[in-house]
């Protein structure tokens, strides 16, 4: 199959749109929306201009495409995308060994913080079922080829949509605030899903893990512990954020730009009821937002997968674009490899501050991470960043092995890599390269 035509099946042609859309809206729109869906499409770059051959997209072969499925319940549960449309899941029955394991991962999109950005995102998969494609590819972590997921290959698999815009937190009462037609139901979507997963077989799970990506990651943290209690005391439960882990940094200006931003979604979609409780008796919600503070009070066993280097963080938190209003960071935020030596260092700061979040974090017994030096975002869901010979590698381990002997406690898995360009294993995302 052509590399254009596995673009478009795996999304990449919707998520050109929103790029398009993401260069020429407002600021906060940009950051609201277009987060995860310039994954797709880098992907797509990397992909095309690595190889011509079509046997290196290891997985769009064997990876198979799994039906939408309407939440039955969503009507009775009040559980509404933006838009009033019934949230969505695509599920995928285990079989062997898996029969009575799950995975879950939850989708990844951003946010969107203000009756403006809501009401154009609710036009979009982020927002509607109504746009979302009916199939969907599962690969990477969903993969069920054991050669490229060797551990969970045979498990039930499902990916959860994400179509509410605050990582699954938002509370209706908050809709009474704002005349737009929005409806801020997040943790009612969350809660839904869960019901119906326990009835069609998760309440006899013996072992499960909820993972996610980028926003999806956000929500994996903030509802793990909810997902520990509503399945068997005996089972074991965990749970993977990748590229979850957001940092509250102020940017080169000085700004707070990501923390005024998160204050706005939190506020706007009513989502401190639906944060860590232990958090917001202690601080401003909107800073429960941001794992750093909240993560160590976590009591289910959590792995962290995140870059050090991660393009949407440092497009968005660290390099936003009023930060940098004569765009000469323009060229870095393209290609890492175009980054000045001064540039450099400002990315080495950026890591010393993600690296000194995470250090309390890192002394749990439980905890594990894959925490390596690629300008990437989401690593998980993809075959070729998950488990592969051409993989992303610390210690000469894939990012599915180390969470592999993280899950099944085969050994420690807390594995930091050295700083860019240290690791000649990484994926780097390249925005200059022509698609073709």
């Amino acid at each position: 199959m052509a590399i254009t035509q596995r673009w478009w099946l795996r999304g990449g042609g919707r998520s050109y749109i929103m790029i398009l859309w993401q260069r020429c809206g407002k600021r906060e729109w940009a950051i609201a929306v277009a987060g995860f869906a310039v994954v797709l499409l880098a992907f797509s770059f990397i992909i095309s201009s690595d190889s011509s051959s079509s046997d290196h997209f290891s997985g769009a072969g064997t990876a198979d495409f799994i039906p939408l499925t309407l939440l039955r319940n969503a009507v009775k549960r009040g559980a509404y995308c933006l838009d009033g449309s019934v949230p969505a899941y695509h599920f995928q029955k285990g079989f062997g060994s898996g029969s009575r394991r799950w995975v879950l991962h939850i989708e990844g999109g951003g946010w969107c913080n203000t009756a403006a950005s809501c009401s154009f995102r609710k036009t979009t998969t982020l927002g509607s079922s109504k746009y979302m494609d009916y199939q969907v590819q599962f690969s990477g972590i969903l993969s069920r080829d054991q050669s490229h997921n060797p551990d969970f290959y045979n498990w039930n698999k499902v990916k959860l949509r994400y179509c509410d815009g605050a990582s699954l937190t938002g509370h209706p009462e908050s809709e009474q605030k704002n005349d737009t037609k929005l409806f801020f139901r997040g943790q009612l979507i969350w809660e839904a899903m869960m019901d119906e997963l326990l009835s069609i077989g998760l309440s006899n799970a013996q072992e499960a893990l909820l993972s996610g990506c980028s926003a999806g990651g956000l929500a994996t943290l903030i509802h793990c512990d909810d997902f520990r209690e509503i399945l068997p005391k005996d089972a074991k439960v965990k749970c993977l954020s990748d590229a979850g882990f957001f940092l509250n940094e102020k940017d080169i200006a000085g700004n707070a730009t990501i923390q005024s931003f998160y204050h706005d979604v939190v506020h706007l979609q009513g989502a401190a009821g639906g944060l860590k409780k232990d958090c917001v008796t202690k601080m401003e919600p909107s800073k429960c937002f941001f794992p750093q503070n909240f993560v160590k009070s976590i009591n289910t066993p959590v792995f962290l997968v995140n870059p050090t280097y991660d393009f949407w963080q440092i497009k968005n938190i660290l390099v936003p674009g009023p930060a940098d209003p004569l765009g000469h960071w323009h060229s870095c935020q393209l290609s890492i490899h175009n980054c000045s030596p001064e540039q450099i260092q400002v990315l080495q700061g950026f890591r010393d501050s993600f690296l000194k979040a995470l250090s309390e974090f890192q002394q749990m017994k439980d905890v594990g991470m894959f925490i390596n030096s690629c300008y990437i975002h989401c690593q998980t869901w993809i075959s070729e960043t998950w488990h592969g010979p051409n993989s992303p590698k610390i210690n000469n381990k894939t990012i599915a092995e180390s969470v592999g002997d993280w899950f099944f406690e085969r050994k420690e898995s807390k594995h930091i890599d050295c700083p860019y360009p240290c690791n000649p294993t990484c994926y780097h995302m390249d925005f200059t390269r022509r698609f073709h």
